[in-house]
């Protein structure tokens, strides 16, 4: 449908909980696709409706582009493991910076589609790292605050250089 304008750090809007969305309706069909959109065109694997400044709970996934996107609605995680594993993590909002998280390796996500059906799921490696960050940003947790203040300082900063173009 179309692309659609990204809120950057630190916009306050990344720091604020999704509220769970109520009406599965053409609108929410067509805000899943402009997510979409706007995930390719940023370009990233994941994304939230926060990071275009609509605070829902609305999540799109696509780690590879030659499979479909996933859609999730009200995404919530059931269990994670007690393993984890370490992933380099950035944002399409926060462009250009990027820095390895441990979380769980695997995780149960409850979450409804587009048509408001109740599914469960359980994904492990790459792809639960991919859900757990998205989730985060939704209950208002940014990446950045899953790493020590001496590594969030440090990326700020050199996201702010990067802004200002040096």
């Amino acid at each position: 449908m179309a692309v659609r304008a990204l809120v950057y750090f630190p916009d306050p809007r990344l720091r604020a909980q999704a509220e769970e969305v109520a009406v599965f309706d053409d609108a929410l069909r067509e805000l899943a696709q402009d997510l979409t959109d706007t995930m390719r065109a940023a370009p990233g694997v994941g994304i939230t409706a926060p990071h275009m400044g609509v605070l829902k709970r609305l999540v799109v996934i696509q780690l590879d582009p030659s499979d479909a996107p996933r859609i999730y609605v009200n995404p919530r995680i059931l269990w994670s493991s007690e393993d984890t594993i370490r992933h380099v993590e950035g944002s399409v909002s926060m462009p250009g910076v990027t820095d390895e998280i441990e979380r769980p390796a695997r995780v149960r996500v409850s979450y409804r589609d587009l048509d408001g059906a109740a599914r469960e799921e359980e994904a492990e490696g790459f792809m639960a790292v991919c859900l757990q960050h998205e989730i985060d940003q939704l209950d208002g947790i940014f990446w950045l605050d899953r790493l020590s203040k001496l590594k969030r300082d440090r990326l700020i900063k050199r996201y702010e250089k990067l802004r200002r173009g040096r």
